[in-house]
């Protein structure tokens, strides 16, 4: 390609060079897997600086996703779970996931299904914030679910932050 942008055709690289050097620019590859290689006229420090700012600019619209965990016993107290559980609900609704680890104490280890029914009630008490990404699996002396929030529309406060940093 030219240094407008121009389709110049297939040319051997000696003179493509040639043409590079009278127009005094370089010759950089920008899709070096296609066949033949294309190739453009330009400045090569325009051209660096352009990748960099789509690099960047790919990287600031780039979501992190922050895993909090939850840790219970198979043995919980109602209360407790109700608390646990707010907690849960209040990582889904920030749109953060949530792994729920049960810890199995002594004879508890005997009776995995205790755990699966808790994480099974858990998952279902949650189910509008959330739901399970990776079903639950004893892991040695621990059960371990992860619940991921729902896909859903940016929300208000979202949207007007938005605005504000712009």
């Amino acid at each position: 390609m030219g240094p407008n942008g121009e389709q110049v055709g297939i040319v051997r690289i000696e003179d493509a060079l040639r043409l590079a050097q009278e127009a005094d620019l370089d010759l950089v590859e920008v899709a070096p897997q296609a066949r033949p290689p294309v190739a453009r006229l330009m400045d090569y420090g325009k051209f660096k600086y352009e990748s960099a700012q789509k690099a960047r600019e790919s990287r600031r619209n780039q979501q992190l996703t922050v895993i909090k965990e939850q840790k219970l016993r198979p043995k919980i107290d109602p209360h407790d779970y109700e608390t646990k559980k707010g907690h849960v609900s209040r990582f889904l609704a920030a749109g953060n996931k949530v792994k729920v680890t049960i810890m199995f104490r002594g004879r508890e280890q005997s009776r995995p299904e205790l755990g699966f029914r808790l994480l099974q009630r858990l998952a279902d008490d949650v189910s509008e914030l959330g739901f399970i990404e990776s079903s639950p699996k004893q892991d040695g002396r621990n059960m371990i679910m992860v619940l991921a929030p729902h896909k859903k529309a940016k929300s208000k406060a979202s949207k007007q932050a938005e605005k504000a940093e712009s």
